[in-house]
């Protein structure tokens, strides 16, 4: 009995000690690499816009103008081959206009006589089949479009390609980690946390403004180039 009583105190009294001593672990040893990957992809859609404007000393006139000028345009995109959905109406505007600036002062001075009423209305056009840019771009410069925007390039669906460049990044990372851990005389454990980054750089868009090529001009050269786009991956990986 004097026995079991003398573990039981020891026990307790061990347990006392391990409470109250302080407990230090180590700092765990880890190294940190950024890798990147980068690849050209061929753009998937392009984007144009354009608009009609009409100007009349009659307000309906104008607006009545506008609104034949834009259905003509929009039938043409469609016999073109856009779907309805791609055609998006941007802004419509009725505006009267005067021959004298209305300056904002106190008391307002009186605007001047109107001269008319200047009506547009813009849409904007998604192309999905990107070797048809130069057509779409000659059919737009052709029309009874007055202002011309595009192709400006885009990629569209870029879920695979940001998983594929990822893969690929932290692949770099890796082998970076490797190099340096051994470098150091360590060896490369677990990967603990990634972080990652995506990027791409469009095409710059070619303006075509409001001018009209007649049949003696050659159609419109488009080139769709590629996109610059790029993943980075930060990864903690531990090292032993």
């Amino acid at each position: 009995m004097t026995k079991i009583f003398s573990a039981l105190i020891l026990s307790l009294a061990l347990g006392l000690i391990i409470k109250f001593l302080p407990i230090t672990f180590a700092p765990q040893a880890t190294i940190t690499v950024t890798g990147e990957a980068k690849a050209d992809k061929a753009p998937q859609i392009a984007h144009f816009s354009a608009s009609v404007l009409v100007f009349n000393t009659d307000k309906q006139t104008a607006v009545n103008e506008v609104n034949t000028k834009m259905e003509q345009l929009v039938k043409s995109l469609k016999d073109f081959g856009i779907d309805a959905k791609d055609i998006q109406t941007q802004s419509v505007s009725v505006n009267e206009i005067s021959n004298e600036i209305e300056i904002m002062i106190y008391p307002p001075r009186p605007r001047g006589e109107s001269t008319g009423w200047q009506a547009s209305n813009s849409i904007t056009i998604t192309l999905r089949n990107v070797d048809q840019a130069s057509g779409l771009t000659n059919l737009l410069q052709n029309s009874g479009a007055t202002d011309v925007s595009g192709p400006s390039f885009s990629l569209d669906d870029t879920a695979k390609i940001q998983t594929d460049l990822l893969a690929e990044a932290i692949a770099d990372a890796k082998q970076k980690a490797a190099k340096a851990a051994a470098a150091g005389g360590r060896k490369l454990g677990k990967m603990i946390t990634v972080s990652e980054g995506y990027s791409y750089n469009p095409t710059p868009l070619f303006r075509a403004g409001a001018a009209k090529m007649n049949s003696a001009e050659s159609s419109a050269l488009v080139e769709p180039g590629t996109e610059l786009v790029s993943q980075t991956a930060t990864v903690v990986f531990e090292l032993k």
